[in-house]
């Protein structure tokens, strides 16, 4: 199965993003896709943005693909993913893209996933 991380803007913005986080979750899931989802994270112990972004990239780092939400690009958090699927080599697609060529998206990480681990 293809495990992707959902990456996007939360900090500043109301209820997190979450709503936006969990609509792009439910999407993924209902084209059968594993989605891991950083809204749906507990707290983390100290509570820090620091804290926050060490799970995120703890999950990131063992998923096939990254989606990456409207407004990534603003985010510190998400940038900071964005830039670490970069130098990793994790494909990294728009939510528009993933949910519009879920049938490539499945392809790609997996072959992807198949020559970095």
């Amino acid at each position: 199965m293809t495990r992707i991380y959902l990456a996007g803007p939360m900090s500043g913005l109301p209820e997190f993003n979450y709503p936006a986080f969990n609509e792009a979750a439910a999407q993924l899931r209902a084209r059968g896709f594993v989605v891991e989802n950083p809204a749906e994270n507990q707290q983390p112990p100290c509570g820090s943005w620091e804290g926050y972004m060490r799970l995120s990239l703890t999950q990131m780092l063992a998923c096939d693909c990254v989606v990456l939400l409207p407004g990534y690009r603003a985010s510190k958090g998400a940038s900071v993913e964005n830039l670490v699927a970069s130098y990793l080599k994790i494909p990294r697609y728009s939510i528009e893209d993933a949910l519009q060529f879920d049938y490539k998206l499945r392809d790609r990480c997996a072959k992807q996933a198949e020559v970095t681990k």
